[in-house]
């Protein structure tokens, strides 16, 4: 077999006027009606951030900082999803009321002791959500009382999870700066974005 061969390719100057940083963390300026693909993060072009079960809560809790996230799926080694958990997961109550009533110390957790565990989750299809606009995902987090969202998708009779919402994500969007420990303010400067649209 024959190997090709590769030529390389042409290579410019930077432009007089310069050349800028790429801002991947400014996305695209969304309104209440523009589509809700915009504002999920589609797990087909950014990888999933994952974490195992048997994790403790301090890996958890610096796996989010190191990726810069609030929300972690849990799999399990066959590459299923067990539940998901948030920082309000680690830095809300559970984590001391389960710790007190095992009688151990809370770092001594792991993240199934308080992850949100996939019988106790609903979904959203991603046949729905791309006939869905941004208002729609904001009205359903908040009927859900929820800050996050999955999104799924059947592929070949298997369903698998295709993105995320995140109430965070969909209020820098729309360009409300966001308290990220305070989900009803959020919620209501969300609220206040839509209605002025």
């Amino acid at each position: 077999m024959e190997r090709p061969s590769y030529k390389p390719l042409a290579q410019a100057a930077i432009a007089s006027a310069g050349c800028f940083v790429f801002d991947a963390h400014n996305p695209t300026p969304v309104r209440a009606d523009s589509s809700a693909l915009e504002v999920m993060t589609d797990l087909a072009k950014i990888p999933a951030a994952t974490i195992s079960p048997d994790d403790s809560l301090p890996e958890a809790n610096q796996s989010m900082l190191l990726r810069g996230v609030r929300l972690l799926l849990v799999s399990g080694s066959d590459g299923r999803i067990r539940g998901v958990i948030s920082t309000n997961d680690l830095l809300g109550e559970r984590p001391v009321l389960v710790a007190q009533n095992r009688g151990i110390k809370r770092n001594e957790l792991r993240v199934s002791d308080v992850m949100t565990a996939v019988d106790n989750m609903e979904v959203l299809r991603l046949s729905d959500v791309a006939r869905s606009e941004v208002g729609h995902i904001v009205a359903t987090l908040k009927a859900a009382t929820r800050v996050h969202a999955l999104v799924v998708e059947d592929r070949d009779g298997q369903q698998v999870l295709r993105g995320i919402f995140s109430a965070t994500q969909i209020a820098r969007q729309l360009g409300i700066s966001v308290v990220t420990h305070e989900a009803a303010r959020t919620f209501a400067e969300i609220e206040a974005a839509i209605s002025g649209v």
